[in-house]
């Protein structure tokens, strides 16, 4: 049976709603999966200083998150009715929705002084309420649970869209942070592996919104003007998260505004050109080292996919290029699909696994000692329930 879904997803980038109206036809590793329509509703500039803010330990507290995590589910539900209206399709055919929601915080490994957890907020009521269509959220917690990271997910969902019988692939999306999914050539996820590769955009955007104004480098065109600092690039990927073997992921706790203030701090005096160029450096070389330490010595890799913001900024891909020349480097569009889609396509697809029971993390990707469901399921205000899941589960 087939189902329309749409799927939200909201980055570490933080720049918006990405919104995906996905038809799915039936579940598992069977399932067909068409892209109808996407859009990005982005965020107002004070919202997202102030979902930043709820990032930073400093500035956040209980109350404001709070009040942000049902602001969010407005801004949610909002996008949702955005896409249907772009796409002119009607709010009541949709049904089912998937919200990974916004991270506010991620803590893969615990400690003596905080348990390893994390953090998606945007309220799945508000959006189930305003939609009234049954939501599913909450995709990590159940992976961590389980004694996984909660991340990566979308090796499932990739598996299902990307696989190639004659090759290998390694599909690397490059948003806030940088993963990777490397899928061996054929249909087996047992073989599949990923792990967070180290910062993707967060860092050059940062750079590039106080010292240009801008929430972005323009296809990479200050990166293109500076000068790098190799040596500076080669300190950080001395850093113990580089070296450490996945499973593993990472996010603004080690690569947002604290690195970037530290940076500043010691090297402020230079060029903004020669600073935004070395924190691209800097992500283009922390995929290399990934790929060199923990994929070439596994297998040889055919095609690398590159998805995400970064897949736009020309710079950054020339560095890849440079830094693993013997590789076939190219983008999610050079094999018909959207590298700004990725992600909400793959919530889409993740909720229609959970409301079919599937079991969809990876363990030997995200860490955990076994396969498990993944999302809380919130039923719309009115209707028949019972009808609602029966439907849902066909």
């Amino acid at each position: 049976m087939e189902k329309i879904v749409v799927g939200l997803m909201s980055g570490t980038s933080v720049d918006g709603i990405d919104a995906a109206i996905v038809k799915i036809k039936g579940y598992g590793m069977d399932s067909k999966v068409d892209l109808l329509h996407f859009s990005t509703m982005p965020f107002e500039e004070t919202l997202k200083r102030e979902i930043l803010d709820s990032m930073d330990i400093d500035l956040s507290n209980a109350a404001s998150i709070c009040s942000l995590n049902f602001k969010l589910g407005k801004k949610f539900a909002d996008a949702v009715r955005h896409v249907c209206t772009e796409a002119g399709v009607p709010l009541d055919v949709i049904d089912l929705i998937g919200s990974h929601g916004q991270t506010i915080y991620h803590i893969p490994n615990g400690s003596d002084l905080y348990t390893k957890s994390t953090l998606q907020i945007g309220e799945a009521a508000v959006i189930a309420h305003e939609t009234n269509t049954m939501v599913v959220s909450g995709f990590r917690a159940m992976d961590m649970a389980a004694g996984g990271e909660g991340a990566p997910l979308v090796p499932y969902t990739e598996c299902i869209l990307y696989n190639d019988p004659k090759k290998n692939r390694a599909l690397q999306n490059i948003g806030g942070i940088g993963n990777v999914t490397v899928l061996p050539k054929g249909m087996n996820l047992g073989n599949v592996f990923a792990f967070d590769t180290g910062p993707g955009n967060m860092v050059m955007d940062e750079l590039s919104l106080r010292l240009k104004g801008s929430p972005y480098d323009p296809n990479g065109q200050w990166a293109a003007a500076g000068i790098v600092d190799e040596e500076m690039v080669a300190e950080w990927l001395r850093m113990d998260f580089f070296s450490k073997a996945p499973p593993k992921s990472t996010g603004r706790e080690l690569f947002g505004k604290g690195f970037t203030d530290a940076f500043l701090r010691d090297h402020g005096h230079k060029p903004a050109e020669d600073l935004i160029a070395t924190a691209t450096y800097f992500t283009a070389a922390s995929i290399a080292k990934s790929y060199q330490s923990f994929i070439f010595p596994k297998l040889k890799i055919d095609q690398v996919i590159i998805g995400g913001g970064g897949s736009y900024n020309s710079t950054l891909m020339t560095m890849l290029r440079k830094l693993m020349p013997d590789v076939d480097i190219g983008t999610q569009e050079d094999i018909g699909f959207s590298s700004e889609a990725k992600e909400a396509i793959a919530f889409a697809v993740l909720a229609n696994e959970t409301i079919h029971q599937q079991a969809v993390n990876v363990p030997r990707v995200t860490g955990a000692s076994s396969s498990v469901i993944l999302g809380n399921i919130t039923l719309p205000p009115g209707g028949d329930h019972k009808k609602i899941l029966q439907k849902a589960g066909k």
